[in-house]
């Protein structure tokens, strides 16, 4: 069965060997990198990146461009985590531990340990004896991170170790000449070997060891040198390169050889390389040779493809494949895992590859699902641990996703199946997806995260997967952990730890030590350490002898006293919460006694609602709502109050308006509120800072209306109250007019708006100004009889009068 889908860039070297290159991500580097003028060491396992100028080239510097090494260290995405001034020695070279701890070696033999960040951690010197390094290797022994150093007088020295840096001479009989041309470190079977190409001889020295074994490599094509050397990340094989282009490949030991090959290319290499697949067979194995602009990736069969790139390139070795970096991507070459091959592979057959077709067919909703599916019935169980095993493989969420849901539709046919497999894919899918995000930038394989979590993959399917199960969910990734708690990623730690069901004391007390060590104020980091430490929801309290033993070893005395102090009280708030009652009155007296206990106990209880109230109410008495306010809306929302977490925003935003009001105009603005502001604007005549507050905050505009109307009587501007009048229709109608005129006295300015109350008030507020002969004329048309009574009563005019009683006598008589 043939199935094109993600075979686009697949290659092979040799029957049943296919290769694939796969794009990571495109890359973010400043715009002053080009990767053609630079050094690049880059640490495995998605690891950081250390790129300084290589000092073989010759680069036109600016004018005021130090000659000294600048070290750039970016993570796999090509964003700056840090930069390293390197004003000591001449370097070396430079390489990354286990622990990923950048490793520089000076010519003088003194070895500098900085992490990630720039930061400096420890020196130490190879030894009295070596002042005149010229290279240096830095590579992985059986008891951690190795440094090799080569004087000047060929002489090689061993660190197998920079935990325990003990160095000792290669051997005391080597005796190396100037036509030595490359050399690499083997470790195998705990012991540390060198491989050193002399001529057309390999050189094999254990260390410490005084018995040589020379091997004379005879090739088909005559050569006179060696030019590279490489051996495999799993330190199993070996390969090189001569003057001539001639490409050998074969085991670490040299009395095996796997093939011989002819590039046919006379420039010079830039770099060798295995890729391997963590397997034991050497046929599925391949070398990688890197020039200027292209990359020769050899088969152990003897079988080649070759990519080419706009520009230049660095290959990085990994357990399970290579990473190929540029200046614009980061690819991966691989060998294609079995069960990818199974689904995704050309004229394939297999039961995982029509178990994905059926998927397909069933989502287009034809009948051909069920064809293939009757074509598996009783292989079924296979497809499914083979679907879900590639779905491990892929890099694209989309491919994942694809694969997963065949696996989902596939066990739905089987009768009493087991899910853990399954499930166990989705959350470790879930894990390395977050890894690989550009955000994080740890890209991984399935294969090198079982190796983080201490694991060696042995065997595909179901085995696998159990054995991922075992490692991954039991027994703690706590590298992958550790890495993210050193990059400083707390919060993404913390939510892996917990949806792994796997503890956060690790996470929290790197937390608690970053605090003590980067903090000033000693009160406040105790406070938020407490806090911290007290609202983790562990099934125990957390320790703070550690943390405590922290600060006193950076002299932070009186804060390791407060720690000790503190990891009392947490147990005595632990212990009290069993007795509600007398946790109730331990709260009120904290609150009459010491705020700062109580704000830990709401923490402590997440009760989000009274951590609000509390802030709330203390900043109100210490007079900073301004800086308390986010802290404040925040608690609310998380109590579900969301109305009063809307006001607490809507204040923060009032409280900025008043402090510019108040730059602005010299006046005191605090603590008004929105009404007061307005009005306040209203009587400056800044009227379009009152109409952006009006739409800013929704303010009514019946409400800003007589804002407007008041502020305008209050300063007696009776013509701007006729234009404000005239300009549109009131939404207030006109009675706030004539109240506000009377309450001035200004009858005359009353009468310009009496004409345009409603009908059912107009009688009323004519009656009120005192203008009693228009009140009895629209008395006497709406037949208001008591109205008419109530004018004669107070009215001094005769004349007025007489016309008051005619009117009541005709309406008295009509009745």
């Amino acid at each position: 069965m043939s199935l094109l889908c993600n075979t686009g860039d697949w290659f092979t070297l040799g029957l049943g060997n296919a290769f694939r290159k796969l794009e990571i991500c495109s890359m973010e580097w400043p715009a002053s990198i080009n990767l053609e003028n630079m050094a690049i060491h880059a640490a495995p396992y998605g690891g950081p990146i250390a790129i300084v100028k290589d000092p073989k080239m010759f680069i036109k510097l600016d004018g005021g461009t130090s000659t000294r090494p600048i070290i750039r260290v970016f993570n796999c995405v090509g964003k700056l985590i840090s930069t390293i001034n390197w004003d000591c020695g001449n370097l070396v070279t430079l390489g990354w531990s286990d622990s990923e701890e950048l490793i520089g070696v000076q010519d003088d033999g003194t070895i500098f340990i900085h992490d990630m960040f720039g930061n400096f951690v420890h020196k130490f010197s190879v030894g009295k004896d070596v002042t005149d390094v010229a290279d240096a290797k830095i590579f992985t022994s059986a008891s951690g991170t190795g440094v090799a150093v080569m004087t000047s007088g060929f002489k090689i020295y061993i660190l197998n170790n920079i935990k325990d840096p003990k160095s000792r001479p290669l051997s005391e009989l080597l005796n190396l000449s100037s036509s030595l041309t490359c050399w690499e470190m083997v470790c195998k079977d705990r012991t540390t070997s060198c491989l050193l190409a002399v001529g057309n001889e390999i050189t094999i020295v254990r260390h410490g060891d005084n018995v040589f074994t020379n091997h004379t490599l005879t090739m088909r094509n005559d050569f006179q040198s060696i030019s590279l050397l490489s051996v495999s990340f799993d330190h199993e094989h070996v390969a090189l390169l001569t003057n001539t282009g001639c490409l050998w490949m074969g085991s670490w030991d040299l009395k095996h050889k796997y093939c011989e090959f002819v590039t046919g290319r006379q420039e010079k290499a830039n770099q060798l390389v295995w890729c391997i697949d963590g397997s034991t067979q050497y046929e599925s194995q391949a070398v990688i040779v890197s020039y200027m602009n292209l990359i020769l990736i050899v088969g152990a069969t003897g079988e080649s493809s070759v990519y080419t790139y706009d520009s230049p390139m660095t290959i990085i070795p990994e357990m399970d494949c290579v990473r190929v970096l540029t200046n614009y991507y980061h690819e991966l070459v691989q060998k294609v895992p079995p069960s990818t091959s199974k689904i995704f592979g050309i004229n394939i057959s297999e039961p995982a590859s029509f178990l994905f077709e059926a998927h397909r067919k069933f989502q287009d909703r034809s009948h051909q699902s069920d064809e293939y599916l009757c074509l598996i019935q009783n292989r079924l169980p296979a497809a499914v641990a083979d679907c879900i095993e590639a779905a491990g493989h892929e890099f694209d969420p989309n491919t994942q996703k694809s694969l997963i849901r065949a696996a989902y539709f596939g066990k739905s046919f089987i009768s009493g199946y087991n899910c853990s497999d399954y499930i166990t894919m989705c959350k470790t899918l879930k894990v390395l997806n977050v890894l690989r995000d550009r955000n994080v930038g740890i890209p991984i394989t399935i294969q090198q995260c079982v190796k983080f979590a201490g694991g060696e993959k042995k065997t595909f399917g179901k085995c696998f997967l159990c054995f991922f199960f075992t490692r991954f969910n039991h027994l703690q990734p706590v590298v992958i952990l550790d890495r993210l708690v050193f990059r400083k990623y707390y919060g993404l730690s913390i939510h892996i730890a917990k949806y792994l069901k796997l503890q956060e004391t690790r996470i929290l007390e790197h937390w608690a030590f970053q605090k003590i060590i980067h903090d000033k104020n000693d009160d406040e980091v105790a406070r938020k350490i407490a806090a911290k430490f007290s609202s983790a929801g562990l099934r125990e309290p957390m320790s703070y002898a550690n943390v405590a033993d922290k600060a006193q070893q950076i002299g932070k005395t009186k804060l390791a006293i407060t720690m000790k102090n503190t990891s009392a009280l947490a147990k005595f708030h632990m212990t009290i919460r069993r007795y509600p009652l007398a946790q109730n009155l331990y709260k009120k007296y904290c609150q009459l006694n010491s705020l700062s206990t109580l704000k830990d106990i709401h923490s402590q209880e997440d009760d989000f609602l009274s951590q609000a109230e509390l802030a709330l109410r203390e900043a109100l008495q210490l007079g900073n709502l301004d800086a308390s306010i986010p802290d404040i809306s925040g608690n609310y929302r998380k109590a579900g109050k969301a109305i009063e977490a809307e006001l607490a925003d809507e204040t923060k935003k009032l409280i900025r308006h008043q402090k510019l009001l108040q730059d602005k105009y010299q006046k005191d603005f605090f603590g008004l509120p929105l009404h007061a502001m307005v009005r306040k604007l209203l009587q400056l005549g800044d009227q379009r800072y009152a109409e952006k507050l009006k739409s800013e905050f929704k303010m009514s505009d019946r409400r800003y209306w007589w804002l407007r109307v008041q502020t305008y009587a209050d300063s007696y501007q009776w013509d701007e109250l006729e234009k404000f009048a005239k300009a549109k229709k009131s939404v207030i109608g006109y009675e706030p007019f004539v109240e506000v005129c009377l309450s001035k006295m200004n009858v005359a300015e009353a009468k310009k708006y009496l004409p345009r109350c409603s009908e059912e008030n107009k009688l009323k507020w004519y009656l009120r100004a005192g203008c009693y002969a228009d009140a009895a004329t629209i008395a006497f048309v709406q037949k208001d009889i008591d109205s008419l009574l109530k004018i004669h009563d107070h009215c001094n005019d005769p004349a007025l009068m007489a016309t008051v009683e005619n009117m009541i006598g005709q309406l008295s008589s009509k009745k």
